[in-house]
């Protein structure tokens, strides 16, 4: 006997690099309607279209491969659940019968390709309006990500972390500087020192800058205050960053080394 229907169609989107495996999804997803209505409302072929496709956009279910280019599936699902409204994910992976045991959990699915339209109705079923909640994003394989998002009048902005000058924490804040503009991110600085500590360096207790983004370093005029006595000089924006005692040593043979 077939299950009851829904009340109103789930509304998808479809997100894989690989042209056939899109085709193979939208022809399964054709196969399954009469037992589960819905309707594809956005596809994309990484994360950052994905993202720009749904923007204004509700979405019940979000089916994302894994690996893909500019940005990829496990980002791509960090920062769905950070919308208003969180789709349900379900990975779409060839990773061997290892690797997907890190997604056996029981708030979000997987369908191992090549997907069987059974096993795709199955987990559309078991995840129909389940957000994928925050704690699981921490036990997903690791890697640092290429952009961070920012919550501004109604919209999820994407920031490409290549184009972040430093971080700043205000408050329970931290701002991320670009060329152009700030932005408010609801991240901890030690939280982005720890991705990131490949790409910034720790100036001071409140501020990490862009490796690449540090032009030299001068004396402030402030030498009676330990916490400024030397600030940084960045490229791309005006500002000068104060640079703690504590960190000076490191900083100063960081700048030996990037004039030697």
């Amino acid at each position: 006997m077939n299950a009851p229907a829904l009340a109103s169609p789930l509304l998808l989107l479809i997100c894989d690099d690989e042209a056939p495996a899109l085709a193979r999804l939208r022809d399964l997803l054709a196969d399954i309607a009469p037992e589960l209505p819905h309707v594809i409302v956005a596809e994309a072929d990484n994360g950052l279209r994905a993202l720009a496709a749904i923007e204004g956009l509700r979405v019940d279910v979000a089916l994302v491969d894994i690996r893909m280019p500019k940005m990829d599936g496990i980002e791509l699902a960090a920062h769905l659940s950070r919308l208003e409204h969180p789709p349900a994910v379900i990975f779409v992976t060839a990773y061997d019968a290892y690797a997907v045991q890190a997604f056996e959990l029981n708030a979000v699915d997987y369908l191992v390709k090549p997907v069987r339209a059974l096993r795709l109705l199955e987990a559309l079923r078991k995840v129909h309006r389940h957000p994928l909640p925050s704690a699981l994003l921490e036990q997903l394989p690791p890697g640092a990500r290429s952009h961070l998002s920012c919550h501004e009048r109604g919209r999820l902005l994407l920031i490409a972390v290549a184009d972040i000058v430093y971080f700043r924490a205000d408050l329970k804040y931290v701002t991320a500087r670009t060329g152009e503009r700030e932005f408010l991110l609801d991240e901890s600085l030690t939280h982005l020192e720890q991705e990131f500590g490949a790409q910034f360096i720790r100036l001071h207790r409140g501020v990490l800058a862009a490796r690449e983004a540090i032009a030299g370093f001068e004396k402030s005029g402030t030498g009676d205050d330990a916490e400024t006595q030397w600030q940084a000089i960045l490229r791309d924006v005006p500002e000068r960053l104060p640079v703690s005692r504590r960190q000076w040593p490191l900083l100063k043979s960081y700048a030996r080394r990037l004039s030697s």
